[in-house]
């Protein structure tokens, strides 16, 4: 029987490339997002990917959302937590607040409502692979960015502290922190830049599929920088 992947943000660049690696993988994907257009519009006619439209940052409708998904197709064997979201900011102190509950929303509580919904059933049947997106200009702080490092260096300890309280269960929890992604977004926004220096969806994406895996068993906690030349 094949895996059952749960993808979230599965409607973005990234979470494409992702369900596109693991159905290459041979595996099922439960593709979930807040779009459900763009969802329609990515895998329509697809025979081994199911969508779900889910507000993850929602814990009640997002538990409910994916508890339904699952109940017809789960368990999960993986859950990659791709949902999340970037936007510079002002100065921290001229931020009024709404930037920073954006940012760890989007990136914070997306994860541990995705998580909550996910792990019991992992737990249930003996194992499981969790993969993050942390990012690699987390590692330090930077002018105009404080909400969205933050929240990604929120991510990275939770990988770690998730990891530390469920290896002993059989469950496997890792991050990858890619630099910039080269999307056609990120080549609008900066229409100057190299994209040749930036990291492809679909070499972070194999990466993710690697920390899924049976090969990357013995990894645990990890936060795996994928910073392409940038």
């Amino acid at each position: 029987m094949t895996n059952l992947v749960v993808v979230t943000g599965a409607a973005g660049a990234l979470g494409r490339a992702v369900v596109a690696a693991f159905l290459e993988n041979g595996d099922r994907v439960l593709a979930v997002d807040i779009d459900a257009g763009a969802l329609r519009g990515a895998y329509e006619g697809q025979d081994r990917v199911r969508t779900v439209a889910a507000n993850l940052v929602d814990a009640s409708l997002a538990g409910r959302a994916l508890a339904e998904a699952l109940a017809a197709d789960g368990p999960a064997a993986v859950l990659c937590n791709i949902a999340g979201g970037f936007d510079m900011g002002p100065a921290v102190h001229e931020d009024t607040g709404g930037l920073w509950r954006r940012m760890m929303d989007l990136n914070v509580a997306t994860l541990i409502n995705a998580c909550a919904a996910i792990v019991p059933g992992m737990l249930a049947g003996g194992g499981g692979k969790i993969v993050n997106v942390a990012a690699a200009s987390a590692a330090s702080g930077k002018a105009a960015m404080g909400a969205y490092i933050a929240s990604k260096d929120a991510v990275a300890r939770l990988t770690e502290s998730m990891s530390q309280e469920l290896r002993g269960q059989g469950i496997n929890v890792n991050a990858v922190a890619p630099s910039i992604l080269d999307t056609p977004a990120n080549r609008m926004g900066m229409p100057d830049a190299d994209p040749g220096r930036w990291v492809g969806v679909s070499d972070l994406a194999a990466v993710v599929v690697f920390l899924a895996s049976a090969r990357a068993r013995a990894v645990h906690g990890a936060v795996i920088p994928v910073v392409g030349l940038s």
